[in-house]
């Protein structure tokens, strides 16, 4: 059958198993949407404020591993706002497919109207690109994108339509949906030495990010631990990777890391790191970063391999493999020192002034207590992002939703979108005054969706993960992180046509927590929190496990 090129990008949408797509209408785009007004009964659109909460949106959607997400954006500025959104899932690993609409063939590079050059300004923030200017091409071109977005290392793709070839005409073929490609297989020579490391090894433990949670491996993580009898640590990413409530998880390492978890990292004989990238807020100084350990460096990137750390041995393949090759292989252990040790390091606690004021970990464990063990919960970045990490008790892979790799500001509200409609499930946002300054105005199309967000805002009138550093590293000269900002949250929620409750206390907070659970609605909760209360423990920057602050 022959189809314009609109209603073609429809039919491939429809053959790779989609029918949620995020976007924003504009003039370059329009042909799309006139195809989308057609399909509508199959296809549902989500109209976000803009193009950016529509990336955060459709990458959300993508964490919770229904299926890859979806934006539409028109050309020029719809591009540039998308690139926030596109960066983001970039650092993450986040399989995503953009679809932008562009002028006309013939006036590419004329610096018309609403013209950018969409392919070299998202080539640094994308897994691979598209620019479609033969019809011909654009159906297979479209399935090329989500192979790429879903196979190996995983990421997001985008595909640029000129407006004439969205009107164009070609006879059009169905095919099936395309699978991932199958991961390349581990070196059994390699996997044969970590064996042996691993077999004579006292003190070992695995380290998790967030290539676990995209290749779902994470009861391979739990079997392999329980046989090598090791503990298990954390980036934020790979948070999710094993049971809060397991023995042998210590939570996340790093920077702002628990005492136990990089303690315990810093000082093993044998590191088994799956599927992480060992980045400078993990590591600290390099150089020192798990001196005296041999780190087996289990990879689908080779190129993550020896960029950070100099790993004693690296193998790249797929993971779930790998992971399964080497507890299937390795002695049942027994460390009885090693459990001495950890559970010590388990003893030491941080310090903080009393106050009489709301605590983030008080609002942390309200929430945990009301919601269900496999509800989403997404962060924005800061201070009550690190907060979530080290108090609230994940129970389920593929619950954390948060930007750990660019660190952005904003994607709380569209990441909580994109996970409440792929999941099905009422979604927690936990975020804060800056933060959700950032893209409050995603309110509106979570209001318009009828979505069920328990939206938490730590309200503590800072810019708090910045205030910190400037408390501790710059003399407490407080340079623009406090707002005094007069924004009344509970007017703006009941302005977007959310409900808004405040908590000043714990009574508050308990009575409002478990409205908003009851509500199955858009409810947004400002918790007045202490603004003196800092991130601890915390390694200073460039430093190491010997530096952890813990008051």
């Amino acid at each position: 059958m022959f189809l314009k090129g609109s209603e073609i990008v429809m039919e491939v949408l429809l053959e790779q198993g989609v029918d949620t797509v995020f976007g924003y209408p504009g003039g370059q785009v329009l042909n799309i949407y006139d195809a989308l007004y057609k399909y509508q009964d199959r296809i549902h659109h989500v109209l976000t404020a803009d193009e950016q909460g529509a990336a955060h949106a459709a990458d959300g959607y993508s964490r919770i591993g229904k299926n890859i997400g979806v934006c539409i954006s028109t050309s020029g500025p719809g591009v540039t706002n998308l690139m926030t959104g596109l960066a983001t899932a970039h650092a993450d690993s986040i399989p995503m497919v953009a679809i932008t609409g562009n002028v006309p063939t013939e006036l590419l590079g004329t610096d018309c109207f609403q013209e950018v050059a969409t392919i070299c300004l998202t080539m640094p923030v994308t897994k691979h690109n598209f620019i479609i200017k033969n019809i011909d091409d654009l159906a297979d071109t479209i399935r090329e994108a989500f192979r790429l977005a879903k196979s190996g290392r995983p990421g997001p793709v985008l595909v640029d339509i000129p407006k004439d070839v969205q009107t164009a005409t070609v006879e059009y073929t169905p095919q099936p949906a395309v699978k991932k490609d199958c991961p390349p297989c581990p070196s059994t020579e390699l996997l044969n030495e970590a064996v042996k490391l691993i077999n004579e090894s006292k003190r070992p433990i695995l380290y998790c990010g967030g290539g676990v949670i995209n290749a779902d491996c994470s009861e391979s993580v739990t079997e392999l631990a329980e046989k090598a009898d090791a503990y298990a640590a954390f980036s934020m990413m790979g948070l999710t990777a094993m049971d809060s409530k397991s023995p042998r998880y210590l939570g996340m390492s790093g920077m702002h890391g628990s005492y136990e978890a990089t303690t315990a990292l810093d000082k093993a004989d044998v590191i088994i790191a799956a599927g992480v990238r060992f980045t400078d807020r993990a590591t600290g100084n390099k150089n020192r970063f798990a001196e005296n350990s041999k780190i087996i460096h289990l990879d689908i990137d080779y190129a993550e391999q020896r960029k950070n750390i100099n790993s004693y041995l690296n193998i790249c393949g797929d993971l779930e493999a790998s992971l399964k090759y080497l507890t299937e292989h390795i002695e049942q252990k027994n460390n009885l020192q090693w459990h001495t040790e950890v559970e010590a390091m388990k003893e030491v606690s941080c310090t903080r002034p009393k106050t009489d004021k709301l605590l983030p970990e008080t609002v942390l464990a309200t929430v945990n207590k009301f919601a269900a063990d496999d509800t989403p919960v997404a962060t924005d970045v800061g201070q009550h992002q690190m907060w979530t990490a080290q108090y609230y008790k994940f129970r389920k892979p593929r619950t954390f939703i948060t930007s750990g790799g660019l660190g952005t500001m904003g994607f709380g509200l569209g990441g909580a979108i994109g996970a409440c409609m792929a999941s099905g499930k009422q979604t927690v946002l936990i975020t804060s005054d800056g933060s959700f300054g950032m893209n409050l105005n995603e309110l509106a199309t979570a209001v318009s969706q009828n979505l069920p967000l328990v939206i938490v805002i730590m309200n503590n009138k800072r810019l708090g993960m910045i205030r910190q550093w400037q408390t501790r590293f710059y003399g407490n000269r407080f340079m623009a992180t406090i707002p005094d900002r007069k924004t009344d949250f509970v007017k703006l929620a009941e302005a977007f046509g959310a409900y808004g409750m405040r908590a000043e206390n714990e009574a508050d907070l308990e009575s409002a927590v478990k409205k908003a659970f009851e509500l199955k609605s858009t409810v947004v909760i400002e918790c007045l929190t202490d603004s003196n209360a800092d991130v601890l423990p915390m390694i200073p920057p460039n430093g190491s496990a010997d530096n952890i602050m813990l008051q």
